[in-house]
């Protein structure tokens, strides 16, 4: 069975869109930061971006979650900033994209009204200049997060169904 990774830069609404996929679908559901090392939390908190280093193994545990969820499948959020890096989460299984885009005002005032998350307003630009849009190759799908989450989990589960 086929995994959804949910990914986009932070603020994109990945939790919101995931948990409400994976209870439309009933499967599971996994939120990527807690597969983060606490270095990699301590760096970003710190206002640090992380490289290709911090996140390998934050990805290679991401990508062992869906190995564990191809036969039940289920929902993973994931920044999943670059093309190498949906790379690492596809070695673990199946996986169709879902891609949360949006405006980076947008991003930036979701960012500041959020409370209890680690990541600062200042990595924005760091994530977004990181950021590779699916390629053709990739199964997936872009939304636009200026869209209600109820209409994102509508389009994408019907783009899902349709693959």
């Amino acid at each position: 069975m086929t995994v959804i990774v949910v990914m986009g830069v932070s603020g994109s609404g990945k939790t919101t869109v995931g948990t409400a996929l994976a209870e439309r679908l009933d499967v599971d559901y996994a939120e990527a930061d807690t597969f983060h090392p606490k270095a990699n939390i301590d760096k970003m908190s710190s206002g640090h971006p992380l490289n290709d280093e911090d996140r390998q193994p934050w990805l290679e545990a991401i990508a062992t979650w869906i190995s564990d969820h191809q036969c039940s499948g289920g929902v993973v959020t994931s920044s999943a900033l670059k093309y190498r890096y949906r790379d690492i989460l596809r070695s673990g299984g199946k996986v169709w994209f879902l891609h949360l885009h949006g405006d980076r005002d947008l991003l930036a005032d979701r960012m500041k009204t959020r409370s209890g998350h680690f990541m600062p307003v200042s990595l924005l630009d760091s994530q977004l200049a990181d950021l590779e849009p699916l390629r053709p190759d990739e199964s997936g799908l872009v939304a636009d997060i200026a869209k209600k989450p109820e209409e994102i989990v509508d389009t994408a589960l019907s783009a899902f169904k349709d693959r």
